[in-house]
């Protein structure tokens, strides 16, 4: 079964579903695909010119692509995963170019697939809630986590609270930094939108590599992810896996992920007192690549 997959989002970050895409290419033997660069110039072309062509291409018996940009219409079986649709939840924390093309593309191109991968049940629920997929042709596999993310290994040093993620408006940084006053905040994560900067009390330390992120994970007094809006949430899962404890936003797809502390990331006084209660209860059992890959293989059978 020959299968092609767009690897054009590593051109665009390292974040989530760069680590999506990475994660599946090392477990998967796939061709993989890929337009351009980092640029507006590059994302217009891509998004206008290059994905409505892919989806003419043969050759292959699977088309996979790992996010909601793809083609609105597909030769072959075209497999797309959805890792959330805050896009056209929130759109006003995106640029006017992401808003403008996922309103009118984003229903497209996941109506035009065969399957839809949910990474969780809530995004699952989007998915057919907002777009109108039937549910049968949903999928939900969770992402995995690398190896390197274990309770065992070299910890950081100080007593500080820890926050990964990108900088952009849904990771909430001002509020949780408000909630850390008294305590050190180390930031982790690329600059991204609107407007957002690291907040002026935390440390920001830009993005890491994976060893050294397991490290901080585990030298944490507690990972804080009170997002406003995920669809999984890679570092909750990587923090359980190296135990440390974890902070999150109630009701959302990250407090099914594991026995962590829930609160409301509307307030600051919630996120501190779930500060407050943090404490290490052991590495929790995550998903890890090869079965996440091993139930995407099976979604290229159904379709192919």
């Amino acid at each position: 079964m020959n299968v092609a997959i767009d690897t054009s989002p590593l051109a665009l970050t390292r974040a989530g579903t760069a680590r999506y895409v990475r994660g599946l290419l090392r477990q998967l033997d796939v061709t993989p695909l890929s337009f351009g660069g980092a640029g507006r110039a590059s994302t217009l072309a891509r998004d206008t010119l290059w994905y409505p062509a892919l989806g003419l291409r043969g050759g292959f018996d699977v088309l996979h692509c790992p996010s909601f940009r793809g083609p609105p219409v597909a030769r072959v079986p075209l497999v797309v995963t959805v890792h959330d649709l805050a896009v056209l939840r929130h759109p006003e924390w995106f640029n006017r170019w992401t808003r403008a093309y996922s309103r009118v593309a984003v229903p497209r191109v996941v109506g035009a697939a065969a399957r839809v991968i949910a990474v969780s049940e809530a995004t699952e629920r989007d998915v057919v809630s907002l777009l109108g997929v039937p549910a049968e042709r949903v999928r939900v596999i969770p992402n995995g986590v690398e190896d390197v993310f274990r309770p065992e290994g070299a910890a950081a040093d100080g007593d500080y609270v820890l926050a990964v993620g990108t900088v952009e408006p849904r990771k909430n940084l001002a509020r949780i930094a408000e909630a850390c006053r008294g305590v050190e905040l180390r930031v982790v994560g690329a600059r991204g939108w609107g407007g957002v900067e690291p907040p002026a009390r935390a440390t920001f330390l830009g993005e890491v590599g994976d060893e050294e992120l397991a490290r901080l994970y585990r030298g944490a007094r507690c990972l804080v992810y009170a997002s406003l809006y995920e669809g999984f949430g890679i570092p909750v899962a990587e923090a359980l896996a190296c135990d440390c404890p974890v902070i999150t936003s109630a009701g959302s797809p990250m407090a099914e992920l594991g026995d962590v502390v829930t609160v409301d990331p509307l307030d600051p006084a919630s996120i501190r007192a779930g500060i407050e209660r943090a404490e290490r209860r052991g590495a929790q059992p995550v998903p890890r690549w090869p079965e996440v890959a091993a139930a995407t293989r099976a979604v290229y059978e159904e379709v192919a």
